[in-house]
């Protein structure tokens, strides 16, 4: 029932709260602007925000800097520890948005596999447009060159959002809101 939060003679206001519990992962390839657009996002819900580049341990980042691409068996402690923050956000009962590349099916597994309250987001576009992000950003540690690297590597998701980066941030952010009714 709805809180009331107000009367007057012939009228009575009534408050109706979200009760939506959700995490948002917003993912693609290098330079599809994740980290601009899930920000954008989660300050538009009054949500957590989670980067997943602030959990690679500092070997990952020197590994990718030096523009090797990273193995499986670097990413799985990795994708343990976004686990746990995605878990911690749903106990905590409240709404989060984070980042992450989640190239692989196996990947996304690991982050979400058996919570029905995860949504993944694909930030995709055209591999020029990336490259083109990339060239012009500076003070990444991620290496422009392992562009082709995680294109070949992505398994792009069947049930995710699909958003095309062309658009600017704050339209994907309003189609995003759209298609999960935020």
């Amino acid at each position: 029932m709805p809180e009331v939060v107000g009367e007057a003679p012939g009228l009575r206001l009534e408050a109706v709260f979200s009760t939506v519990l959700m995490v948002i992962i917003v993912m693609g390839v290098t330079g599809s602007g994740k980290t601009t657009v899930g920000r954008r996002l989660a300050e538009s819900l009054e949500w957590r925000f989670h980067d997943a580049d602030d959990f690679h341990p500092v070997a990952n980042k020197a590994k990718m800097h030096a523009g090797i691409p990273l193995t499986d068996e670097d990413r799985w402690p990795w994708l343990r520890a976004l686990r746990a923050v995605i878990q911690q956000a749903l106990d905590d009962n409240v709404g989060a948005v984070m980042t992450c590349s989640a190239l692989k099916r196996a990947y996304r597994d690991v982050l979400a596999g058996g919570l029905s309250q995860v949504r993944y987001v694909h930030l995709t576009g055209d591999p020029s447009v990336l490259a083109a992000r990339l060239a012009g950003r500076s003070g990444h540690f991620m290496n422009p060159a392992l562009l082709d690297s995680q294109i070949a590597t992505l398994e792009a998701p069947a049930d995710a959002i699909e958003v095309d980066v062309a658009l600017t941030p704050d339209q994907q952010v309003a189609v995003i809101r759209q298609a999960l009714a935020l």
